[in-house]
C-alpha cells in the first residue's frame, strides 16, 4: 500500500473527493471509517508488542504536524553506574564477548593440520570420548573481574590488560620514594649452584582492599586491623616467602607466609573477595612438593597443596607453575597452566562464611595435556599466564605456539606458530565485537651459540579464527651460551599495554636490549589497527620489567617502566608529542635511602610494578620491595 493510499491530511493534499456533489456523504462515512481503521491498528500493535503503557505513551511522538502517529526508536539500555569496586580506568566495560563456535579457522592454524593429540583426565583418569565441563566458563569484560577494590592476577584480570587502579593525577610530574622493605632473603636453587634472591620477572605485586568485616577475622596485626580503610600489598618472593605491606607506607600488616619453596612468577588472589591466595613454586626446592599452593587468608594456613609430577606429561620433570592463574568466580574454577605442558583446572568446591570468619576448599582437578606431531615432548610448558575471553583461553607454551583453547570442552580451537621463544603473556582488545590477541617474542632461537641480532616479533591476531591482522619486529640482541645457565636473551619480556581512554587507539610493547647485549631498551606504540609505529621512547638500559599504563581523572595516559639498574622512567603516553619530549621525569630507586649505608648500586627491577592510585610498588632483585609516589 502506497504512504498516500493511507494517508488523510489537513490539507486535503493526498484525499480527493468524489467530483459528484451528491456523494459528500459517503465520503464522510469513508473517512470515519479510514480513521476508525487507523486508530484500531495502533491500538493493536501497541498491544501485541507487549510493552508497558508506560514505555509506549513515553515513545508516541503527537508533535508531528503531518498528521503521522510517530513511534520514536528503543532507547538504549543505560550504562549501569559505577560500582565502588570497579577499576575506573575499565569502567564502563563494553566489552560484548561473543564467540560464534561456526567461524572458520584459517588453514594454517588448524590444530589438525600438525597432527594435535589431546588428552584430558579428570582425577587422574582419561576421559574416553568427548568432554563438556559440567559448570561452563564464560568470563565477561574485566571491569566485572573482581568483588572489591583491587589487582587479583598478572596484568590485573581476565584480558590482561591492566595493572593499574583508580585515577592517578600529577601535579607536579615527580616520582619520589616513599619506603622500602629490604628484609626479602635467598634461597638455593635445587641445582644448588646459585641462589635465587629477592623478587625477579614476573614477580607483580597484588593488592587487595579488604572490607573491615573481613579484616576482623584476618590474622593482621592490630595496627593493621584497626585502620578505617587499608590498602594491603602481597609480594611473593624467591627467598619461599608471601609478605604483606600498607600500600601507603610499606609497614607490614602481618607475618609473612613461608611457602618453602621459591617463587618467581605473580600470585594471584580470589577475585570474588574470599580469603584466597594462589601460589606457584618456581624451583624444585621446597620439600616434597613441587607445584601450586592454596592459602587462606584468615589465618595463614595452607589450605592445598598440587603437585603434578605423575600427571603423564610430556615433559616429565618439570612442574613449576611460574604463570599467574585466573579464576572463574562464576563456575567457583582456577584456571592454571604449568611448565609440564598440562592445562590444569581446578573445580574449587568453596565454601566461605564471612561472618564467621571459615573457608574451605575441597578441589577437583581436571587436566588437558597436548602435543604436535613436529612438537618434542621434553620441550613442552607454559610459562605465560592464560588471557580468558568468554570461554577461549589464550597462552604461550614453550615450543613458539600462540594457542586457543576451548576451556568448556578442552579442544584446541587454533594454534599459531609464532618466529621465536615467548614467556609474555597473551593480552586481549575486544574490537568492533571480535577479540583479537597481542603478542611478542624474544630473540633466541635465531642464531647458534654467542651474541648476535635477531628479531622480535609483535603480532595482532583474531582470537577466533587465528588470522594474523599484522605483524612487525625490531631489532635486539641476545647471547646464547654453552647452557642455557648463561643465555642472556633480547626481545619482548615485558607485557604490552592496551591503550585506554585517549590512546585507545594503541598497543604498546617493550623491547629489551636494542642498541647491544645487556644495553638499550625501546617502547613502542603501534596503531592498533595499522600495527605502523606511532612514537617510541628509547632507554639506555635494558629492562624485563612490563611498563604500565595509568591516568588521570582527565583522561591523560601515562606510563612507568622499570629497568635493570633500579631506575623508574615515567612518560607521557598520548600521541602528538615529540619523542624528545616524552619523558616527564625518571629516578633511581635507593636502598637505606637517607641513612649512612645508602647506596643505588646492586639494584636491579626484573620484576613488574602496580600503580594503584598515586602509588607505584614494585620489587628488585637486590631484596628490597620499594613504594614509589605517583606524584
Amino acid at each position: 500500500m502506497k504512504r498516500s493510499d493511507q494517508y488523510i491530511g489537513t490539507d486535503n493534499s493526498y484525499y480527493k473527493p468524489s467530483r459528484d456533489p451528491n456523494d459528500g456523504t459517503m465520503t464522510l462515512v469513508v473517512v470515519i471509517t479510514l480513521l476508525f481503521v487507523c486508530l484500531t491498528g495502533v491500538l493493536a500493535a501497541v498491544y501485541f508488542k507487549k510493552v508497558t503503557a508506560k514505555e509506549t505513551l513515553a515513545n508516541i511522538d503527537t508533535t508531528d504536524q503531518s498528521g503521522y502517529i510517530s513511534v520514536a526508536s528503543p532507547t538504549p539500555s543505560p550504562i549501569p553506574p559505577m560500582t565502588d569496586y570497579q577499576n575506573p580506568i575499565l569502567y564502563p566495560g563494553l566489552a560484548g564477548i561473543h564467540i560464534d563456535p561456526e567461524l572458520a579457522v584459517v588453514p594454517e592454524c588448524d590444530p589438525s593440520s600438525r597432527k594435535i593429540n589431546q588428552t584430558i583426565t579428570v582425577g587422574g583418569n582419561i576421559v574416553d570420548g568427548e568432554y563438556v565441563r559440567e559448570k561452563s566458563i564464560y568470563m565477561t569484560d574485566p571491569v566485572f573481574y573482581g568483588s572489591i577494590p583491587g589487582i587479583f592476577t598478572f596484568r590485573g584480570n581476565n584480558f590482561r590488560n591492566c595493572a593499574s587502579f583508580g585515577y592517578t593525577n600529577l601535579y607536579r610530574g615527580a616520582l619520589t620514594q616513599r619506603w622500602e622493605f629490604a628484609g626479602v632473603g635467598k634461597k638455593l636453587a635445587s641445582t644448588m649452584n646459585f641462589e635465587w634472591s629477592g623478587v625477579r620477572w614476573t614477580g607483580q605485586p597484588l593488592v587487595a582492599e579488604w572490607p573491615a568485616d573481613v579484616r576482623r577475622n584476618m590474622n593482621m596485626y592490630d595496627s593493621a586491623k584497626q585502620q578505617l580503610s587499608l590498602t594491603e600489598v602481597i609480594v611473593a618472593a624467591l627467598d619461599g616467602k608471601v609478605y604483606f605491606f600498607n600500600l601507603q607506607n610499606g609497614e607490614q600488616t602481618r607475618d609473612p607466609i613461608n611457602v618453602g619453596a621459591s617463587v618467581k612468577g605473580t600470585p594471584a588472589l580470589d577475585p570474588r573477595g574470599y580469603p584466597l591466595l594462589y601460589v606457584g613454586q618456581t624451583d624444585n626446592n621446597g620439600g616434597n612438593i613441587f607445584g601450586m599452593y592454596i592459602y587462606s587468608l584468615i589465618d595463614g594456613a595452607l589450605l592445598y597443596s598440587y603437585d603434578g609430577s605423575d600427571d603423564g606429561a610430556y615433559r616429565s620433570n618439570w612442574n613449576a607453575f611460574d604463570s599467574s592463574p585466573i579464576v572463574s568466580g562464576e563456575t567457583d574454577t582456577l584456571i592454571w597452566p604449568c611448565e609440564n605442558g598440562i592445562i590444569y583446572t581446578f573445580d574449587l568446591n568453596t565454601e566461605y562464611n564471612p561472618a564467621s570468619g571459615t573457608v574451605q576448599i575441597s578441589p577437583a582437578v581436571t587436566g588437558y595435556r597436548y602435543i604436535f606431531e613436529d612438537n618434542v615432548g621434553s620441550h613442552m610448558g607454559v610459562e605465560s599466564s592464560i588471557a580468558v575471553y568468554g570461554n577461549y583461553g589464550y597462552f604461550v607454551d614453550n615450543t613458539m605456539n600462540l594457542c586457543c583453547l576451548d576451556l568448556n570442552t578442552l579442544q584446541m580451537v587454533w594454534t599459531k606458530v609464532l618466529g621465536d621463544d615467548s614467556d609474555v603473556t597473551p593480552v586481549i582488545s575486544e574490537e568492533g565485537g571480535v577479540p583479537y590477541v597481542y603478542v611478542g617474542t624474544e630473540v633466541d632461537n635465531q642464531g647458534g651459540t654467542g651474541e648476535y641480532c635477531g628479531a622480535a616479533y609483535i603480532y595482532k591476531v583474531n582470537g577466533l579464527t587465528g588470522e594474523t591482522v599484522w605483524q612487525s619486529s625490531e631489532p635486539c640482541y641476545t647471547y646464547n651460551g654453552e647452557s642455557s645457565d648463561s643465555d642472556q636473551s633480547g626481545g619482548c619480556f615485558g607485557n604490552p599495554i592496551i591503550g585506554k581512554g585517549s590512546i585507545s587507539n594503541l598497543v604498546i610493547f617493550s623491547f629489551s636490549m636494542t642498541n647491544g647485549l645487556a644495553s638499550g631498551n625501546k617502547v613502542v606504540a603501534f596503531d592498533k589497527d595499522l600495527g605502523t609505529v606511532v612514537w617510541e621512547y628509547n632507554m639506555n638500559i635494558y629492562s624485563y620489567s612490563s611498563p604500565v599504563d595509568f591516568y588521570d581523572s582527565e583522561g591523560n595516559a601515562y606510563i612507568v617502566i622499570c629497568d635493570s639498574i633500579g631506575q623508574i622512567h615515567m612518560i607521557r603516553a598520548d600521541s602528538g608529542i615529540k619523542d624528545e619530549d616524552r619523558r616527564i621525569t625518571y629516578i633511581q630507586t635507593r636502598r637505606n635511602l637517607g641513612k649512612s649505608n645508602e647506596t643505588a648500586s646492586g639494584i636491579c627491577i626484573e620484576a613488574s610494578p602496580i600503580v594503584y592510585e598515586g602509588m607505584l610498588v614494585v620489587g628488585t632483585t637486590s631484596g628490597s620491595i620499594f613504594g614509589v609516589a605517583v606524584e
